[in-house]
Formats: C-alpha cells, sequence, structure tokens
C-alpha cells in the first residue's frame, strides 16, 4: 500500500509545482529590445545650403562728422568716395620725325599722335612729308574717337584733314587700330572724302628686340583707293607702299635716335602719274631720326 500511496501523491502534486516554475520563469524572461528608428538625416549648414535670394544687410554707417556738419552733405560725400575714380590718361608719341638721303632730292617726314582719356580716348594723328627745296608735298591731320573693343584693339572713328597735296579734302574716317598676335601693331583705315571718294590704309610693324636697348623694327604700309583721282595725282586700286627697317637705340625708353632704310613705290595709275609729272615712281634711301614719347 506504501508503494501506491506515494505514487499517487506525486502524481497529484506535479501541476502545483510546475505552475511557480513556469511562472517564474516568464518573471525573469529578458523584455526583446524595440525596433530602431530610421536615422534622420542631417540639416545642411554653412556653405552646404542652398543660395538664398535674400538681400544682404544694411551697410552700417558711423559718421561722427554727422555730428558737426550737414548729415546730407556728409552722406553725398561718402557716395562720392565710394565709387571707382575716373582716370584720365594722356600720351604724346612722335613715332617718326627723320631725315630721308635719297636721289633726286633728300626729304623730310613725320608721323606722331596724341591722345587723353581711359577705355575711350580722343586721338589726334598728323603725318607727312616734304623734299628739299619744293617744300611739304603730303600732309594730313586726323581727330578721332576711339574706343576700346578688349584689351587689344580700339574702334576709332573721326574726321581727316589733308593739308597737302591741294586741292584740301575732308574725309570721314573709320578704323581699327591694336596689337595682332605676335605682337604686330597693326593699323586699318577706310576714308570717304567730301567728294565722294573713297580710300583705305592698311600699315603694320614690330619691335624686335635685340638688347634691351636695341630695337629692330620692320615696318609696312599699303595704300588704296576705289577710283582714280586725277587731281591728286591718285589711281585706283593699290597706288603706293612702303617697307622700312629701322634700327633704334634707346638711350631712355622715351627717347631713342634711329637709322634705317626705306622703300617707296607708287603702283598702277599712280605710277604713270608721278611719270608724267617728271617724278619718279619709286624710291628709296637711307633715314636718320629720333623716336620720343612723354
Amino acid at each position: 500500500m506504501k508503494p501506491a500511496l506515494l505514487l499517487a501523491l506525486l502524481t497529484s502534486t506535479a501541476p502545483a509545482l510546475a505552475q511557480p516554475m513556469d511562472h517564474a520563469m516568464h518573471e525573469h524572461a529578458p523584455t526583446p529590445p524595440a525596433p530602431a528608428a530610421p536615422a534622420q538625416p542631417e540639416a545642411p549648414t554653412g556653405t552646404d545650403q542652398p543660395p538664398g535670394n535674400a538681400p544682404p544687410p544694411p551697410i552700417a554707417h558711423d559718421r561722427p562728422a554727422d555730428r558737426t556738419w550737414n548729415p546730407a552733405e556728409m552722406a553725398a560725400a561718402e557716395a562720392a568716395m565710394m565709387q571707382p575714380p575716373v582716370t584720365t590718361y594722356t600720351k604724346v608719341l612722335v613715332n617718326l620725325a627723320e631725315r630721308q638721303f635719297r636721289r633726286g632730292g633728300d626729304g623730310m617726314r613725320w608721323e606722331g599722335e596724341a591722345w587723353a582719356g581711359g577705355l575711350n580716348r580722343f586721338v589726334l594723328k598728323t603725318e607727312g612729308e616734304a623734299t628739299a627745296g619744293e617744300g611739304v608735298e603730303q600732309a594730313e591731320v586726323q581727330a578721332l574717337w576711339s574706343k576700346a573693343l578688349d584689351p587689344w584693339w580700339n574702334l576709332q572713328l573721326g574726321l581727316r584733314q589733308d593739308i597737302r597735296p591741294v586741292p584740301a579734302r575732308t574725309w570721314a574716317t573709320l578704323g581699327i587700330a591694336g596689337r595682332a598676335r605676335y605682337q604686330f601693331d597693326v593699323s586699318a583705315a577706310a576714308f570717304l572724302s567730301d567728294k565722294g571718294d573713297l580710300a583705305a590704309r592698311i600699315e603694320a610693324s614690330y619691335d624686335q628686340r635685340i638688347t634691351q636697348r636695341l630695337i629692330l623694327q620692320p615696318r609696312a604700309e599699303l595704300n588704296l583707293s576705289a577710283q582714280d583721282m586725277p587731281a591728286r595725282r591718285i589711281g585706283a586700286g593699290l597706288s603706293s607702299a612702303e617697307l622700312g627697317l629701322r634700327l633704334r637705340y634707346e638711350i631712355a625708353r622715351e627717347f631713342a635716335p634711329y637709322v634705317g632704310f626705306n622703300w617707296t613705290w607708287s603702283t598702277g595709275q599712280t605710277a604713270a602719274y608721278a611719270r608724267a609729272d617728271g617724278k619718279p615712281a619709286a624710291a628709296h634711301g637711307l633715314v636718320a631720326g629720333i623716336r620720343l614719347w612723354f
């Protein structure tokens, strides 16, 4: 009987013992972590922010002079000081002032210009030639307004007045002048006279430095005409051409004597006019002169 009684007691108490153990296991079990929230992107700061269009804050002004003088006058003076200065530059250049030693009579020649302004300038040009014993054969003056197109080129517009030869002519002038690639100084101009004549001139030169003071300058000039001008002894087409080679020594940057050689010749109907007048159609010879600027 005893073994049977013991077995019955164990059977009846097993569920009761299991229940407290189950409750204890549930009470001490770890709680699973909550799912992490997705990371939020950081707000941009500093220069990472998109550009805005808000106006800048007003400029802070502190003028102690307002305590003594009229504030309106002080404000006007301050505004004037904050504007960029307008500077006017000036220059006078005598590019050629020379004596020409040539067969059939020596001659003289000049070419120069003066200008004043900045990006926009007033330019005054003059050039001419004379023969010993015959006086001035050719002389002109140009008054031009010059506007900078870029750092290298200027547009020029104005008037040209011929003084010699006679009859004198007045020409409307449109041209361009500047520095081409490889440092060539170039100018080209078209002229329309008060008589309806159309002409053009192209010039180019290059300064080749041999030393810091010794400079060799080749130079070329072409003159063209759209029609015959018998009164001025000029034919249509390429009327005349010139080539020169001058070697100058800069005693100072602003003052340089030079020597060289120069060729000039007429072509076509212009040469025929020269021969009919008893003049040579071509000439060449040594030149000596001074180049200066200030």
